[in-house]
């Protein structure tokens, strides 16, 4: 089994102990240390890293497996670890930041979008440098297997309008539990929302929340943000609102919708957001999201909820997926409006305009490639059986040509996708082995070689031809989309 350290610095921070994939010595062993610099790695007596999954500005984040479950189960470890030379009072920020996103996750996490908080914790331990003490803090959370918004962009392209809307309805109900506990996440984002593979959505990343009292509508920011995604009160460390929350959440919108960076879609020389033009959105729809991008936090939707309403209101002509229903459970602390000004939504002055039905799943990446591999290993079978049966040239390439395209349109269509595709392709393989004449066709073309082997050489040949035509198209394609 391999253990990560998380001593930061460690320069061999892989360990691997054989005696530890025996699971009854994995969950009784007292403890491991990193062979390279010392440091215990199974951290709290319990939780045991496997993996680096990323390190920010306060910390790195390690996949990690609960020992004291029955299943081992997956968390995520968070250790606190600042990078830059901070000085002692913005080591301390830092750390209470670290801090306050624990106690967070501990109010807020008996939300189901919203990850679990299982531990927090400090070690002291001797430093890698003599007659010093290192003080490590780590926060231990549920593991959300999945994908956050960023990854999904970088994969699928833009989204369509009833892809946002969908999202929408999914994310705000947690918008507006956070805003009605009396926080605001002050850093939504596309990569702080992630969708677990079963498609329920998840908020991440309460490390810059801000707690706001009864009585108070909002409080100063203190310039934790993520450019381009932040309004201009939080950038100028103002007052925030919930509506500081839904500036962001329109951003992550319009990023989507248009599949541009933020700092491609604001026009600086004149002080607005300019997306309309690069996406395909119904009128209502855009009206919705320009509200929640206005500079003014008072003219902006107010609440999550406010902008509930506003896409019911677009979607009572046409039934769209429910959204995952929050369990609401009951808060022990008072419950206070947090926004400084609430402005009634102003009446539609034409009837509602239906929202085109949700569009056919868009094909990944992987989806893309893998079909074209298909295709052209499929391509190469045909060709070998063709050329081995028919006489005539011209009749060969031009069934070749048709078969071809009819596997692009039955791929198109996903009448056939996932694992048909290699469930065809190893039928195909022992048709054609046992057709007449393709051995002697195999041997005249690549000779000293057995026929299967001959076979899968020009089946994979064509393969991997097609998927680097295909790669280069596409990156043709996204050169263009990027030009005009």
């Amino acid at each position: 089994m391999e253990i990560y350290c998380t001593r930061p610095g460690c320069p061999r921070p892989q360990n691997f102990f054989s005696d530890l994939d025996n699971n009854t010595i994995l969950k009784t062993v007292q403890q491991k240390y990193c062979t390279t610099c010392g440091m215990p790695l199974i951290l709290d007596g319990r939780y045991v890293p496997t993996k680096l999954l990323g390190r920010g500005g306060f910390g790195a984040a390690f996949l990690a497996r609960d020992r004291r479950t029955p299943g081992m189960r997956y968390c995520v470890v968070k250790q606190f670890q600042p990078v830059g030379d901070l000085n002692p009072e913005q080591l301390q920020i830092a750390q209470n930041l670290f801090e306050r996103e624990g106690e967070v996750l501990e109010d807020l996490g008996r939300h189901p979008q919203i990850p679990d908080l299982f531990a927090f914790f400090e070690i002291t331990l001797p430093s890698m440098q003599t007659g010093k003490q290192d003080q490590f803090f780590y926060l231990v959370q549920e593991f959300i297997d999945g994908q956050n918004l960023e990854e999904e962009l970088a994969a699928k392209g833009q989204f369509s309008q009833a892809e946002v809307l969908q999202l929408l309805q999914e994310i705000l109900p947690v918008l507006k539990f956070v805003h009605e506990n009396n926080s605001i996440h002050r850093d939504i984002k596309l990569s702080n929302i992630m969708r677990r593979k079963d498609g329920l959505i998840y908020l991440l990343d309460f490390g810059a929340v801000k707690q706001v009292t009864k009585g108070t509508p909002g409080g100063s920011s203190t310039g934790i943000y993520s450019m381009g995604f932040a309004p201009p009160e939080q950038m100028s460390r103002g007052q925030i609102y919930p509506s500081t929350d839904l500036y962001a959440l329109a951003v992550t919108c319009i990023t989507l919708l248009t599949g541009k960076q933020s700092n491609e879609l604001f026009d600086t020389f004149n002080n607005q957001w300019n997306w309309r033009s690069q996406a395909q959105v119904s009128d209502r729809f855009a009206q919705i999201l320009d509200r929640m991008l206005l500079s003014a936090p008072n003219q902006r939707f107010q609440s999550a909820q406010e902008v509930l309403n506003a896409i019911n209101a677009i979607n009572q002509t046409t039934p769209s997926p429910q959204p995952v229903a929050p369990t609401q459970v009951p808060s022990t602390r008072p419950v206070a409006p947090v926004a400084p000004v609430s402005l009634p939504t102003p009446a539609p002055t034409q009837p509602p305009a239906p929202v085109p039905l949700p569009s056919k799943r868009r094909f990944s990446l992987i989806e893309i490639l893998a079909g074209a591999a298909f295709t052209g290993f499929e391509g190469g079978l045909l060709l070998i059986a063709l050329s081995s049966l028919l006489p005539s040239p011209g009749i060969s390439i031009g069934l070749l040509g048709m078969v071809i395209g009819g596997l692009i349109f039955v791929q198109y269509r996903r009448i056939i996708e996932g694992k048909d595709l290699p469930i065809i392709a190893g039928i195909t393989l022992l048709v054609v082995m046992f057709l007449p004449g393709v051995k002697p066709f195999i041997a005249s073309l690549i000779p000293g070689n057995p026929a299967i082997a001959g076979v899968l050489f020009v089946a994979i040949v064509a393969a991997a031809g097609a998927i680097a035509i295909t790669a280069l198209f596409r990156l043709i394609y996204k050169l263009l989309s990027s030009m005009f």
